[in-house]
């Protein structure tokens, strides 16, 4: 589920790391308190990463109620998670799929799809 990104008009992330041990309250207070945003978005997700990058928490408001996902990554994996201060960045579908896959957010360099002059 949090592979594809195709349903979401509005991906958040939390950079830093956020106290896994928070519930859908608590992420709502970190939403609305700390990164200055409104959790009920229609289409938005809001991801949150744990000290060791190895575990993500999504919210997603569905309009009836709350959905909090939690995964753990298996293994020697981890996610590539900004640690700058904690703040909100707004991510592109591209950036989300490259977070879930394990890269940075912030290639350094993507080739771009371009359209061959016709000869």
């Amino acid at each position: 589920m949090l592979k594809d990104a195709e349903c979401f008009t509005h991906i958040y992330l939390r950079t830093g790391r956020t106290d896994m041990r928070l519930g859908i309250d608590g992420l709502l207070a970190v939403i609305g308190g700390q990164m200055e945003l409104d959790p009920t978005e229609p289409g938005s997700i809001f991801l949150f990463c744990s000290r060791k990058k190895d575990r993500i928490k999504a919210l997603i408001f569905e309009g009836d109620g709350w959905l909090l996902c939690y995964k753990r990554l298996t293994g020697d994996c981890s996610y590539q998670w900004p640690r700058d201060e904690c703040e909100a960045r707004k991510l592109t579908k591209q950036q989300f799929r490259w977070l879930m896959e394990g890269l940075s957010i912030e290639q350094k360099k993507v080739i771009k799809d371009i359209k061959p002059d016709i000869y």
